[in-house]
């Protein structure tokens, strides 16, 4: 692995970590309507890394299929909305500002929760930046480094505001400032563990490209309508959530183009 695509591996983990040790620094939990800002940039960057990272370049890999591209960019986008349902329902976890735990049932406490669904959050960001480098390095023509360094960037970035709504709602239920920053990095961990095993089977994805990208494109939506949607939209109205969503979206857009 050369030093170009650790860095693109790490720097999601690195924001997330930055945004964590904030709680080291801040005397204050964040507000609601800061909640719904940072969480609609968060939004806003997962559609729009969706859709010009990943489905674009899906359909583009499979223009020998006639008016039939789409098909591939369907089938992985299915697949990966599926499997973060399931997810979905075999991993307990609790949503920021829910009152109700959402999976199985059991005895976990309300920080371990609201840690797993951050983490839950998190797995499909690593595979799809896992995904875009193993294609860069089969050699795929669609992808380009600057095209993967753009998705990591763009991911690293929302993934700032991330990691201080995970660390400081803990730090607020109870817990000292360096165990909810502790926590606040642990959740970002999945994400360059789970692109290294996407990059570990790089060889293997190659005739699967476009499936895989949209997988991930899936699996990304499926957060973002199931979890910061609701929470960038949640209690009083507010219309910061949808402007902050604009941005984030606006952010990644302009990154992948620039980069790409």
């Amino acid at each position: 692995m050369n030093l170009s695509i650790a860095q693109g591996i790490a720097i999601p983990f690195i924001g997330t970590s930055l945004g964590a040790m904030c709680v080291l620094f801040m005397k204050r939990d964040l507000g609601r309507a800061v909640q719904r800002a940072l969480t609609g940039f968060a939004a806003g960057v997962m559609v729009a890394a969706s859709i010009w990272s990943l489905l674009i370049p899906a359909m583009e890999q499979s223009t020998s299929m006639g008016k039939m591209s789409f098909l591939p960019a369907v089938i992985g986008f299915w697949l990966g909305t599926l499997f973060l349902l399931l997810l979905d329902h075999v991993i307990p976890h609790l949503h920021m500002n829910a009152a109700k735990a959402e999976g199985p049932k059991n005895h976990l406490a309300k920080t371990t929760m609201m840690l797993l669904a951050v983490t839950l959050h998190n797995i499909p960001e690593g595979m799809a930046v896992g995904i875009v480098y193993a294609g860069f390095l089969a050699g795929s023509p669609k992808i380009t480094a600057g095209s993967a360094m753009a998705l990591s960037l763009g991911i690293a970035i929302q993934n700032f505001p991330e990691g201080a709504i995970v660390s400081m709602p803990i730090h607020a239920q109870g817990k000292g400032k360096g165990q909810a920053c502790l926590s606040g990095i642990l959740s970002g961990a999945v994400e360059p563990l789970g692109a290294l095993l996407m990059l570990a089977a790089a060889s293997v994805f190659v005739p699967i490209m476009p499936y895989l990208l949209s997988f991930a494109a899936g699996a990304m939506m499926y957060v973002v309508v199931e979890e910061l949607i609701p929470e960038m939209s949640s209690g009083e109205h507010s219309d910061i959530g949808v402007i902050m969503f604009a941005a984030g979206f606006s952010l990644m857009m302009a990154l992948d183009v620039a980069l790409g």
